[in-house]
């Protein structure tokens, strides 16, 4: 985990889904959709509080986790500035591992939109589903983010100068039958794991919970290029393409070549 906290110490993930605003709107579009219209709301994983923010404007009682210290620092500022701490009910560090001090049964709606997908151990990505369900009302709401091990592959075949070790075939192929990547330069993305798109639903329905819906929060935008996308701008259809790029998310058929997913279940 130490890596992990390095990492997002000196990343800018806010700035991140600013600069590559398909993910964070796709997957807003699906999370109002399935909110309760009330209640208490827990983002687990929040990183800086991106989703926590929109959630507090819509009126809910948010409570936040992450397990790097800067970004709950970063988080609680924004609140502030946003004039939105009345919202808040914490502002935690936790790992999604153990939510110790957080009580049974207390949330409407839970977000895990991280954790999951830094989690290389199974046993990890158990215990963190696990008490996921534990703090979740019954009947509850949860979106939880995974990534793609196609869409990985894909990008490694692409461009695996800059996802080493994934810049051999026998590298790949370790990567394909694990999930698991390390990255071998300081300082980039790591300590990840990624899921097989058929595995997703029985993990999560065997911990307990109902599917709702799978969406690929990426879309099919990562085959579209810049210049491409801008001669659509071009033409005054920039917004008509994010509209196709979110009804697309929830085909079936792109979830493979989508990086980020988003899993919408309900807890029983």
């Amino acid at each position: 985990m130490e890596n992990v906290i390095d990492y997002y110490s000196l990343f800018d993930e806010w700035g991140r889904l600013d600069r590559e605003p398909l993910e964070f709107i796709t997957n807003w579009h699906y999370i109002k959709k399935y909110l309760p219209p009330h209640g208490n709301v827990f983002d687990n994983g929040a990183g800086p509080g991106k989703y926590s923010m929109e959630l507090a404007k819509l009126g809910f009682n948010v409570t936040l986790s992450d397990l790097t210290p800067r970004l709950v620092e970063i988080a609680k500022e924004k609140a502030s500035e946003l004039g939105l701490t009345e919202h808040f009910n914490g502002f935690h560090v936790l790992n999604a591992i153990n939510l110790d001090g957080l009580p049974n049964e207390v949330f409407d709606a839970t977000l895990m939109l991280g954790p999951l997908y830094h989690l290389q151990r199974e046993e990890e990505r158990i215990n963190a589903v696990r008490e996921l369900f534990r703090v979740t009302k019954k009947d509850g709401i949860i979106f939880v983010a995974f990534q793609s091990r196609m869409r990985m592959t894909i990008t490694s075949l692409q461009f695996p100068q800059h996802w080493k070790p994934n810049d051999t075939m026998d590298s790949i192929k370790e990567f394909r039958d694990t999930g698991i990547f390390n990255h071998v330069d300081k300082g980039r993305f790591t300590g990840a794991y990624y899921f097989n798109i058929n595995d997703i639903k029985p993990f999560m329905e065997s911990q307990g919970f109902e599917t709702v819906d799978l969406i690929g929060s990426s879309s099919i935008g990562g085959l579209i290029s810049n210049e491409q996308r801008q001669s659509w701008e071009e033409k005054g259809e920039s917004q008509s393409l994010m509209n196709l790029l979110i009804e697309l998310a929830k085909d079936p058929s792109v979830l493979g070549i989508s990086s980020h997913l988003l899993y919408i279940g309900r807890r029983k």
